[in-house]
């Protein structure tokens, strides 16, 4: 039989309040009291033990085991890359990560670190400690304050608003003799000619138009892509002038850039898709090791018009990058939860006969969205068989230069 001790330590083994049954009042209320006290004390370490062992069982130890698997993929996945490195030390196929690797990078919760690092950057600081703080990161991020339209630190009340700094005007000239040129400040990761329905993220690794933009139904088209299609078909068929072909060319914005993006050309946007997708890093040491990385993460496609004929820009959401807005469609929402757009793609056409959704039309140069952090932006476009880019891969370049040489097409650019 167990003793009073041993039914003690259970949680709820016995009730917390009994009566004494000494024959005295006094006595008997001191040892009820005493026995009330004891019999609470052991009940309550008990439940706390109990809560204690049932928080060890279903939370900490998943995520030990979690954490494990987690830190064995990173660790396998470095030494694979450090082996392809000694052993091909230039781009080629076997530095390309395999599917199993991409799978155990995706594990990262970069959405959550996203969301974490956006709610930390959007935190008020105290004046006094806004000079240290944005300080150090203009010097980590070689930021010119020189050209930002307030360089007093202390006048920005948290590190987002400084990352989404507006800059003098001036200091990025719109080339009035180009007719597209560069959307943001930034680094060139690519560019050139869409060939047989695909696109060079960098040198040697390639990724699919359709799987970039998605179904093609931008003008009340069918809803699926046709059965059969090849990247070829679907590359022809986003066309409006046959006589035509379609370039692309990515911009890289590093943290230190300035991270507002422009219209690079005078155009209309009829149609927005929104991936929510994953929130990869978008470093160009990843873009060399992910193909398909623009494909994977969170992205929104803008479609539309300009005077030869298609035309979209799509800004690419990346780890760290707590939001992208652009100003013109208020209704996009970018780093939610998986729960909260569960769906693979979101559509908003901008039907001038809707009351509720409008047209965009751009000028060249017109401020079109920002990052709440450097991301990247990609071009696609139609253009005369003669277009040329004047650009090159790594080359630094800054809102508004000019993107292409002379090409047929570009005297009649402002008619």
């Amino acid at each position: 039989m167990p003793t009073a001790t041993a039914q003690a330590t259970r949680p709820f083994a016995r009730p917390f309040f009994r009566r004494s049954v000494s024959s005295n009042g006094v006595p008997g209320d001191v040892d009820a009291k005493t026995t009330v006290a004891t019999t609470g004390v052991a009940a309550t370490a008990a439940y706390k033990g109990t809560k204690n062992s049932r928080w060890r069982r279903f939370v900490l130890k998943p995520f030990v085991f979690v954490q494990f698997f987690f830190g064995i993929g990173l660790l396998a996945i470095a030494l694979k890359q450090f082996r392809r490195k000694n052993k091909h030390p230039s781009q080629s196929p076997e530095l390309i990560a395999k599917d199993w690797e991409i799978l155990y990078y995706r594990i990262i919760p970069f959405r959550a670190i996203s969301r974490a690092w956006g709610w930390l950057t959007n935190r008020h600081l105290p004046v006094w400690a806004r000079q240290p703080i944005l300080g150090l990161y203009a010097r980590m991020f070689n930021c010119n304050l020189d050209e930002a339209l307030d360089g007093n630190l202390e006048n920005y009340s948290c590190l987002a608003e400084f990352f989404r700094r507006k800059l003098k005007n001036g200091v990025r000239p719109i080339d009035p003799d180009s007719s597209v040129v560069a959307p943001s400040d930034g680094t060139v990761l690519n560019f050139g000619r869409v060939t047989a329905g695909m696109m060079e993220q960098v040198k040697g690794v390639s990724y699919s138009l359709g799987e970039f933009l998605g179904p093609a139904y931008w003008r009340n088209g069918p809803e699926v892509r046709p059965a059969g299609q090849t990247e070829i078909e679907y590359e022809k068929s986003l066309l409006v002038n046959k006589e035509n072909d379609l370039f692309h060319c990515v911009i890289y914005l590093a943290p230190g850039d300035y991270h507002c993006f422009h219209s690079p050309v005078d155009w209309t946007v009829n149609f927005r898709r929104h991936f929510p997708g994953a929130l990869l890093s978008v470093n160009p040491s990843i873009a060399k090791w992910v193909a398909g990385l623009f494909s994977l993460n969170e992205r929104a496609v803008y479609v539309g018009r300009w005077r030869h004929g298609f035309f979209s820009m799509t800004p690419v959401g990346a780890t760290n990058v707590g939001s992208i807005r652009v100003y013109g469609d208020q209704e996009l929402r970018t780093n939610c939860t998986k729960w909260a757009l569960p769906l693979p793609y979101y559509d908003r056409y901008m039907d001038p006969a809707e009351t509720d959704s409008k047209e965009i039309p751009l000028n060249k140069g017109e401020i079109f969205g920002e990052f709440n952090l450097g991301s990247t932006i990609v071009l696609i476009f139609e253009a005369p068989k003669d277009f040329e880019f004047n650009i090159r891969p790594g080359e630094k370049i800054r809102m508004g230069q000019s993107l292409h040489s002379t090409y047929s097409g570009s005297k009649q650019a402002f008619e």
